[in-house]
């Protein structure tokens, strides 16, 4: 691969606690219920948004989550979408819990559960990422048959997902999109490519569950008891558990990890159908390469980073896969 992994705890590029408008640190404070003695900024993660751990003078701590109503109103819609999903999702997982939301200075905030874990690092620990896959094991069976409540958000089909924005190769196939820089031994094999990514939306849709759908290396916190947290629940939506464990183990086979073995043998992939895998690398890697560039200007700049290497990782497992030469 040409490009290097972002530093995944440190992509971030959020404003401090002091940079935000009085009145709106004011509001918080009050929120809290005592003064703010320390607040450590989250380094993971590609929006602007304020994220940082406030510690008070009280003793406790509240992971606090805020974005500007006129300057970021489509993470405002994010965080909105993520507090709807927070308040429905089933008792006892492993994810940070909703505590409190505010509107104030014409910011939108949310107060979660800190959790007292890192980033993993990249290249996994073989113990980090086994206590990130049961974890996940353990989201996968509460999410696959998920309450009403939850459903009722009305929330998006990962089939309808990756027809209007994760199928690229098609696009780059018909010359409706440049064609991505690509090694040698791919360049070829464009046909192939369209073909695997056009299962995806028919396997996709035949998922009764919900997802996370935005399962990465940096949405997941291991705490000191190695227990694995979920974080970032803005992209919920319907679709088979084993896509999220594909997104997941992206960064296992970049780590050198036996990613094929670690897919096929979780609870996750029962069920998958004999190709799924190779399907979804294609998709991602075509959706990573292909928007490498058009990543918002509103984003952290090692976004750009992060979807090449994502995408020269996905290219590279499924080139492995195949045999192609």
């Amino acid at each position: 691969m040409s490009v290097t992994p972002p530093p995944y705890d440190a992509t971030a590029v959020r404003p401090a606690w002091t940079d935000l408008p009085p009145g709106l640190r004011s509001a918080i404070t009050a929120r809290l219920g005592a003064p703010v003695t320390a607040a450590r900024v989250a380094g993971a993660g590609f929006t602007r948004g304020f994220a940082a751990v406030l510690s008070t003078a009280d003793g406790s701590s509240v992971f606090v989550k805020a974005a500007a109503r006129t300057d970021q109103p489509r993470l405002v819609d994010w965080y909105a979408r993520e507090v709807a999903v927070l308040a429905r999702l089933p008792a006892g997982l492993p994810v940070p819990r909703l505590r409190w939301t505010l509107s104030a200075a014409d910011w939108y905030v949310l107060g979660l559960d800190a959790v007292d874990g890192r980033t993993p690092d990249l290249p996994w620990s073989p113990a980090d990422l086994a206590a990130a896959l049961a974890g996940y094991a353990e989201l996968a069976v509460a999410l696959a048959h998920p309450p009403a409540e939850l459903t009722a958000l009305g929330l998006p089909h990962l089939a309808d997902l990756a027809r209007d924005d994760i199928l690229w190769w098609g696009e780059v196939a018909g010359g409706r999109e440049p064609a991505p820089p690509l090694p040698a031994r791919v360049r070829g094999r464009l046909p192939e490519l369209v073909a695997l990514e056009s299962r995806l939306p028919g396997y996709a849709a035949a998922g009764t569950g919900l997802i996370h759908g935005d399962l990465r290396l940096d949405n997941v916190l291991i705490d000191s008891h190695r227990v694995a947290w979920f974080c970032d629940w803005t992209w919920l939506c319907h679709g088979p558990a084993w896509f999220d464990l594909v997104t997941l183990l992206l960064t296992a086979y970049a780590s050198g990890l036996d990613a094929d073995g670690l897919f096929a043998e979780h609870p996750a992939a029962a069920g998958a159908p004999a190709d799924a895998l190779d399907v979804t690398l294609a998709a991602l890697a075509g959706y990573f390469l292909t928007t490498a560039e058009a990543t918002p200007p509103t984003a952290s700049p090692q976004i750009h980073r992060h979807h090449r290497f994502s995408g020269e990782t996905a290219l590279t497992w499924l080139a492995a896969r195949q045999g192609w030469a």
